[in-house]
C-alpha cells in the first residue's frame, strides 16, 4: 500500500453485483500473455509479488496457484471478472495489493468472498498494444476456490489533493521511444505512478468536483484537485503539454443501470459523499474508479450561456461544429442546434459550420450533396425565430475528406442575406482551388466560395478549407472556414509513452502553413484586408499548429482576448480545452470575442463542441 495515501474508511460487505450492458469499454478482454510450453506453476505468491514495482508483472506468462485475496468488486459486463485484494499488505508503496481476475464469463463469486486463485498471469492492453496505452496486470484462465464468504473488506485508500503528486508522469527512455513500463514506480513523485501502484486496489473519493459530464457510456470525470487550472464554470483547463491536470479520474459504476441509474452530471457539479471501488484502467481515459458504491450528484447550477446580439454596425461571424449533422438525425437535434444559433449565438450574420454530412449520412452510397441536410437546418433556425439563412459550400469528392465513413463531412457558410451579401464568383469546385488576385488595388478571390489549395498533400483524408468574400455595409471581409485533421493516432496523455507522441500534429502543422500562406497572399494584394480564419482547428492555442497559423504576424488569435479561465471549447477526459479557434488579420484591430458554453460541459449536448462568435466593425 502506498505510503503517500492513507486508508481512512471501511466499506460494508455487499453481495454479488450483476451488471448488463454498462460503460464505454464493452470489450471481451482476452489474455495477451501466452503460457510457456513447459512452465511449472508457482505456488502461492502474494498479489504484491505478482504486481511488482513496475508497470508489468515479473510473473507475466507464468502460472500461479492459490493466490489469496478477498473479492472487492465483480464485473459481469464487457471484460468479465472480479478483483481481489490481499488484506495483508507488504511495506512497499510501489506494489499494489489488488489484481483483476479475468473469467470471460459471469463470475461465480461475491464481494466479501475469501478466495484462492490459480491461473495465468499476463498483461492486457485495453484497445490494443499499438494504441500506446498502459497495460492491466491480470490473472486469466482461473480456477477459483471460495474459502469463506461475508468477510470484512480491506479499507479503501482515499484519494485527495493532499496525497496527489504535482508531477504527472516520469519521462521515458528516448532510446525506447519514451516507454515507461520498465521504470520503478515512484508513487510519491508522479501521479501516474501513484495510480499504477494502486491498480486493482479499493480506492475512494469524497465530495469530488465533476470536471467531465456524464456520457451515454455511463461515465463521468472528477478531479482530486479542483484548484488546478480552474475554469469559470468549475472545470479544469488543459493549459499546456506539461500541465495535464494530474487529479483527473474517471468514475464508472459496477451497479446495473436497471437497479441504480447512472447519475447525470454537468461540469461544476459535485459527486457528493463517498464513491468507492477498485481502481481500473481502460483506453477511454486511463485510470478509473469502478464504483461498487456511488456517491450522489449535487448540482452546481450550470446553465447554458448566451452572447449578446450584434449591434447594427457590427458584423458577427460565428463557427459551430454540428457533429455529423445529417437528415437521419432526429428532429430534436436540428431543433437544439437551431436554438443554439438563434437563442445563444444571437443569430450571427455569418456562420461557418463543420461536420455537415451528405444527404444520405453515414450510408456509403456515393451521395455527396448536402442540400437536404442544410435545408432542414435552415428551416429549424427559422422555426426557432431566426433569419432564413442562405448557404454556400462545395461538395467533396466521395470518400476523400475523412470523418465518419460514408458521411462526406464538409464546412459550409450560412449567411443572413438581410445583413450581408455573399460575393459569388464561379469556378471553384472540389478539386479546383481559389486564388488571390489584385484588382483595382484590392484583394479578390478568383472563386467564391472556393477551396484553399485542395490538391496539397496536407489535406489528404481531411477537410479542405472553404474561403469566401462577404460584403457588409460596403466593406469586404474574407472568411476562411476550417476543419483540420483529427488527433487520431496520437498517444494518450495517460499512456506508457512519456511524453506522448503527437503523430497527427505534423499534418495539422502543414495545413496551418497552407492557410497562413493563403492569408499572406490576401495581405500581399491588400495590406489592410480584413480576414477571419475560424473553425475546428483540432488543436490547442499553445500548439505548434497555432504557431504555424499565426507565423509572421499573418493572424492573431482572438482567444487571447478572453480571461484564461474561459478559454475552452471542448471537454475531453475531464480536461476543458481549446479545439475550435477564431483568428483575425492585423487590420481587425478591435473586436469582441465570445466562446458560448452551451454543450461541452453538459450531459445533455446538441454537439460535443461549444460555438464561438466574433463581432467587429469593418
Amino acid at each position: 500500500m502506498s505510503a503517500s495515501v492513507r486508508p481512512r474508511h471501511r466499506s460494508a460487505a455487499v453481495g454479488a453485483l450483476v451488471v448488463a450492458g454498462l460503460c464505454s469499454a464493452l470489450l471481451v478482454k482476452p489474455s495477451h500473455a501466452e503460457e510457456p510450453a513447459d512452465q511449472g506453476a508457482l505456488a502461492a505468491p502474494r498479489v504484491h509479488d505478482i504486481q511488482g514495482d513496475t508497470r508489468t508483472s515479473p510473473y507475466a506468462g507464468q502460472q500461479v496457484t492459490d493466490v489469496p485475496g478477498v473479492v472487492t468488486g465483480v464485473r459481469t459486463y464487457g471484460s468479465r471478472g472480479f478483483w481481489i485484494q490481499d488484506p495483508t499488505p507488504d511495506d512497499d508503496p510501489a506494489t499494489s495489493e489488488g489484481i483483476f481476475v479475468f473469467t470471460s464469463s459471469t463470475p461465480r463469486v461475491a464481494v466479501g468472498d475469501d478466495v484462492r486463485v490459480s491461473g495465468l498471469v499476463g498483461e492486457y492492453y485495453p484497445g490494443g498494444e499499438d494504441t500506446g496505452g498502459q497495460s492491466v496486470t491480470q490473472i486469466s484462465r482461473p480456477t477459483v476456490t471460495v474459502v469463506s464468504s461475508g468477510n470484512e473488506l480491506p479499507a479503501p485508500v482515499t484519494l485527495d489533493a493532499e496525497d496527489l503528486p504535482e508531477r504527472y508522469a516520469p519521462a521515458g527512455d528516448p532510446a525506447e521511444g519514451g516507454d515507461i513500463e520498465g521504470l520503478t514506480l515512484r508513487p510519491n513523485r508522479y501521479a501516474l505512478d501513484l495510480f499504477e501502484s494502486l491498480e486493482g486496489m479499493t480506492v475512494a473519493v469524497e465530495d469530488t468536483a465533476v470536471v467531465g459530464p456524464s456520457t451515454p457510456y455511463y461515465e463521468l470525470w472528477v478531479t482530486l484537485d479542483p484548484h488546478a487550472n480552474p475554469t469559470a464554470n468549475g472545470g479544469t483547463r488543459y493549459a499546456s503539454y506539461t500541465d495535464q491536470n494530474a487529479g483527473r479520474l474517471k468514475v464508472e459504476s459496477l451497479v446495473p443501470v436497471a437497479q441504480q441509474p447512472f447519475p447525470r452530471a454537468n461540469v461544476g457539479d459535485v459527486l457528493a459523499g463517498t464513491t468507492v471501488g477498485p481502481l481500473d484502467y481502460d483506453e477511454f481515459g486511463g485510470y478509473l474508479l469502478a464504483a461498487r458504491e456511488m456517491g450522489t450528484v449535487e448540482s452546481g447550477g450550470l446553465t447554458p450561456e448566451s452572447t449578446r446580439p450584434q449591434r447594427r454596425d457590427e458584423l458577427a461571424i460565428a463557427t459551430y461544429n454540428v457533429e455529423n449533422l445529417n437528415p437521419g438525425n432526429e428532429q430534436a437535434k436540428f431543433d437544439r442546434l437551431a436554438a443554439g444559433v438563434v437563442t445563444h449565438l444571437a443569430s450571427p450574420d455569418i456562420l461557418a459550420i463543420e461536420e455537415v454530412q451528405d444527404d444520405s449520412g453515414p450510408t456509403d452510397d456515393g451521395t455527396v450533396g448536402a442540400d437536404e441536410t442544410l435545408g432542414r437546418f435552415v428551416d429549424a433556425i427559422v422555426a426557432a425565430g431566426g433569419p432564413r439563412y442562405e448557404w454556400r459550400g462545395i461538395d467533396p469528392v466521395d470518400g476523400e475528406d475523412g470523418g465518419q465513413p460514408g458521411g462526406n463531412i464538409r464546412t459550409v457558410f450560412l449567411f443572413n442575406p438581410e445583413r450581408v451579401s455573399f460575393v459569388d464568383r464561379a469556378g471553384g469546385d472540389s478539386t479546383t482551388g481559389t486564388e488571390v488576385v489584385r484588382h483595382r488595388g484590392r484583394a479578390e478571390l478568383t472563386a467564391s466560395p472556393g477551396r484553399v489549395d485542395p490538391g496539397n498533400w496536407a489535406w489528404e483524408d481531411s477537410r479542405k478549407p472553404l474561403a469566401a468574400e462577404f460584403s457588409f455595409r460596403g466593406e469586404t471581409v474574407f472568411v476562411v472556414a476550417n476543419h483540420f485533421t483529427s488527433k487520431g493516432g496520437d498517444h494518450p496523455l495517460h499512456g506508457r509513452y512519456q511524453p506522448p507522441v503527437r503523430s497527427s500534429e505534423a499534418q495539422r502543422i502543414a495545413q496551418a502553413r497552407v492557410v497562413n500562406s493563403f492569408v499572406q497572399d490576401i495581405r500581399s494584394a491588400q495590406r489592410q484586408a480584413r480576414v477571419v480564419v475560424l473553425g475546428d482547428i483540432n488543436d490547442f492555442e499553445f500548439s505548434p499548429t497555432t504557431r504555424a497559423l499565426t507565423e509572421d504576424g499573418a493572424l492573431r488569435g482572438a482567444l487571447d482576448s478572453l480571461p484564461r479561465d474561459e478559454r475552452y471549447t471542448y471537454v475531453f477526459q475531464g480536461n476543458s480545452q481549446v479545439l475550435d479557434q477564431t483568428l483575425v488579420s492585423p487590420s481587425i484591430r478591435r473586436f469582441e470575442y465570445d466562446i458560448v458554453h452551451i454543450n461541452a460541459e453538459f450531459a445533455d449536448q446538441a454537439s460535443d463542441h461549444d460555438p464561438q462568435v466574433l463581432r467587429f466593425r469593418p
